[in-house]
Parts: structure tokens; C-alpha cells; sequence
């Protein structure tokens, strides 16, 4: 007779782990309450799905800042080529992009996640429409869990119902409760990748949205990350690629200052844009300064940097003094915006924070507190930098689980 196991949550991590475990010859139900398997995972990357980078072990490491030594087995033995060539078995043609980002060809989540579902159904997993409530343990080991319609003996309990960004998603927090509930201790949870509020730029940009442009963050004084790409300007601060990837970088809200500089012309060296400041100033010289930015700047943006320049809006260009234009310059390339802190998690990509991975079997995922019961995904305290890594750890950490599941006593 075949092993029994109970999956809770029916996204990337829940699907590799309910998959693994069949293809183990383990009976599988996956529990989840969404009519629609992966409901996350459809939305991932813009609907296009980034999932893995296709590199090395050490660069996949190199870029999980949050207990990535914790991952080293789970990444080893199913690392970013074993899932490219999973999904290209299941039929599913992939291609790889700049900074390694991998996608389907398609440019279609939904082609991920139907995939999925088909190897679901060949290996008979049970997908049965429940939300799990609490886990049954007895004598220090999982007998099953516990659902708003009935119960479900099993051998084996993945949890992977992931963090508790995008809750409309179904990420609600529930496995982070069950495995409080269980003994395990989970670390404060909060946003990465993760829009900012900033202390009104933003406001006054609002819809503005900057493509080729340099970033930097500074936490305090000190450099902490560059990167060039496309922001946008909102109601609350800034947002957009670019900014979701320095928020990953930003961990110390509270306790450390960040600001921003952009580089709205990163294309530029010095020399080379204070060429291009004289000659649009002498195409406008008897123009007022505020009317003389037309060529170089979006019309929106123009009052900020007038203002950020310090320069007189009705000084006459001709009369413009070699410092002033300086300094206009060094607002271009080091345009400031002061960081107030991160949105709320709810609206972050991944949650940073979870089941703490000392209580963790790095191997198999397995709880060392209860026999029986493993984790998977965004419910643990891992996560990773944007560009494919955390689809990479949930499909690593799936499949060390499932495995695992379903071969233990």
C-alpha cells in the first residue's frame, strides 16, 4: 500500500512538492482552496513567468541574501538547468533573456502552471478544494491535517501555502499560524520586493514613469546597490523594476536612513552631457530657465529639477553662471529621492521572514520538531533578490520536500 500524503497549498512549491512525491509512487492530495491551481504563479513576471536564472549554483546562492547557505542541498539537487529541463519534458519550450531571466517562449505564466496541472492529473494527485485549517499531530508526529470540509489522514504534510504578500492570491498567513501551532518559530514577516514610499517627490511625479535610467542606493552614507532599468513615480513613492529590486537590498527599515539617485542620463559621461547643456542653452538663451529643459527632460519632471537645481526659474539662460550649470548637471546624474520606508507586505512580491530554518532539515525540508511534517517555498524565512530565484526556491524546495515525503518512515 502506497504512502499517504496531504499537500497544503496548491502553488509553485505545493505542485513541484505533490508531483515529486507521485512520481515517488506516494498517494498525493494537495489541498487548496482557489478554484485555480497556481494563482500566484499566473501573475509572476509581469504574467510572463521568470522562472529560474539560468546560471551556476554559487550565482543562485549569490543572490538569495536571506539564508542561502540554508538552501545549498535543496539547490544542488535540483538546481536551475534540473528545472529548465523539467518543464521542457512537460512540454514547455523555454528561453533565456537578459541577465539570465528564463521565461517560456510562449510569454505565458499560465503555460507554467497548465503544465503542471497536466503532470498533476497523469499521476492521479487528488486536487480536492479545501483550505486547511490546523495539522494533526500526535506523539511528536504528523497524522494528517484538517480542512474547513473534512480530514485528511496522511503519513506525510507538505505546507506550502507561501507568505503573506499578494493575500489575494490566497497567501494569507495560515501556514505561518499551523506552523506556529506546531511548535516551529516563524521570523517577523515583511515585504521584499517591495514598492517605497518616499516624502512627496512621488506624489508630485505621479504617473511619470523613467525608462534607461541608473539607480543607486545609499543606506546611510554608504553605497549598497546600482542598477539601470525603468521606475515610475506613484502616489505613495516610487515603483517599477528597478525599485523592486533595490528594495531587496533595503533590510534595516528603522535603524538605518536609505535614500536614491537617479541617473536620468546614465548614457552621458559628464563631459559629454555638459556639451549637450551648452548647446541647448544656447538654442534658448534668451528663453527663461524653466523654459529651457524641453529638449532634455519629460515636462513633468522640469519644476522638480528647476527647483532641485536651485537656479532662479526666470534667470535668463545667457545669464547662467559655469557653477550653475554644474550644478544642474549633478542633479541629472545624481537626482535625489529620500526613501520613507517600504509599502506594506501585502503589497510585495515575496515575503521576507518565516518558519526559522534552524528548525529546518536543509536536506529534506522536514520539521525537526514533528516527524513527518516538511515545508516548502515561501513559507520558510528564504528569499531572493528578483530574476527568477524565488521561483527557483520554491521549485528546489518542492521537490526536496515531495521527495522526502514520500520516501520517510
Amino acid at each position: 500500500m502506497s504512502k499517504h500524503i496531504v499537500v497544503i497549498g496548491g502553488g509553485a512549491a505545493g505542485m513541484m512538492a505533490a508531483v515529486s512525491a507521485a512520481e515517488r509512487g506516494a498517494s498525493v492530495t494537495l489541498l487548496e482552496p482557489n478554484e485555480r491551481l497556481g494563482k500566484k504563479l499566473n501573475i509572476t513576471g509581469k504574467g510572463r513567468c521568470n522562472l529560474t536564472n539560468n546560471t551556476g549554483l554559487e550565482e543562485l546562492l549569490a543572490n538569495i541574501p536571506r539564508n542561502g547557505k540554508f538552501l545549498y542541498s535543496a539547490l544542488s539537487r535540483f538546481n536551475a538547468q534540473d528545472a529548465m529541463a523539467f518543464f521542457e519534458a512537460l512540454g514547455v519550450p523555454l528561453k533565456t533573456e537578459r541577465g539570465n531571466r528564463v521565461f517560456p517562449v510562449s510569454d505565458s505564466a499560465f503555460d507554467i502552471s497548465a503544465a503542471l496541472e497536466r503532470r498533476l492529473r497523469k499521476l492521479r494527485v487528488s486536487v480536492v478544494r479545501d483550505r486547511a485549517v490546523s495539522l494533526e499531530i500526535a506523539d511528536g508526529r504528523i497524522r494528517g491535517a484538517v480542512g474547513e470540509q473534512g480530514r485528511y489522514p496522511a503519513g506525510g504534510v507538505v505546507l506550502a501555502t507561501g507568505g503573506v504578500s499578494y493575500p489575494a492570491t490566497g497567501s494569507t498567513g495560515e501556514g505561518h499560524r499551523m506552523a506556529a501551532e506546531a511548535g516551529h518559530t516563524v521570523t517577523p514577516l515583511r515585504g521584499s520586493l517591495v514598492p517605497l514610499r518616499d516624502f512627496g517627490v512621488g506624489r508630485e511625479l505621479q504617473g511619470l514613469s523613467l525608462r534607461n535610467v541608473g539607480l543607486t542606493v545609499f543606506e546611510d552614507s554608504r553605497k549598497i546597490y546600482g542598477d539601470f532599468g525603468e521606475l515610475v513615480f506613484t502616489h505613495f513613492g516610487v515603483s517599477g523594476p528597478l525599485i523592486l529590486s533595490a528594495s531587496a537590498h533595503m533590510r534595516r527599515f528603522g535603524e538605518r536612513a536609505y535614500h536614491l539617485e537617479i541617473d536620468l542620463k546614465p548614457g552621458l559621461e559628464d563631459r559629454t552631457l555638459d556639451r549637450r547643456l551648452l548647446s541647448d542653452f544656447e538654442k534658448y538663451s534668451n528663453h527663461d530657465f524653466c523654459n529651457a529643459l524641453d529638449d532634455l527632460l519629460p515636462k513633468k519632471l522640469i519644476p522638480i529639477m528647476v527647483r532641485a537645481s536651485g537656479i532662479d526659474p526666470r534667470r535668463k539662460v545667457h545669464d547662467l553662471t559655469k557653477e550653475q550649470r554644474r550644478g544642474l548637471l549633478q542633479v541629472l546624474k545624481h537626482f535625489p529621492v529620500v526613501i520613507a520606508g517600504p509599502c506594506p507586505v501585502t503589497d510585495a512580491i515575496v515575503t521576507s521572514g518565516g518558519v526559522q530554518v534552524k528548525e529546518v532539515r536543509p536536506d529534506s525540508m522536514e520539521s525537526k520538531l514533528v516527524k513527518g511534517l516538511f515545508f516548502a517555498g515561501e513559507l520558510l524565512d528564504v528569499d531572493a533578490y528578483t530574476g527568477g530565484f524565488n521561483l527557483q526556491i520554491a521549485w528546489s524546495t518542492g521537490r526536496a520536500a515531495g521527495i522526502a515525503a514520500a520516501s520517510a518512515d
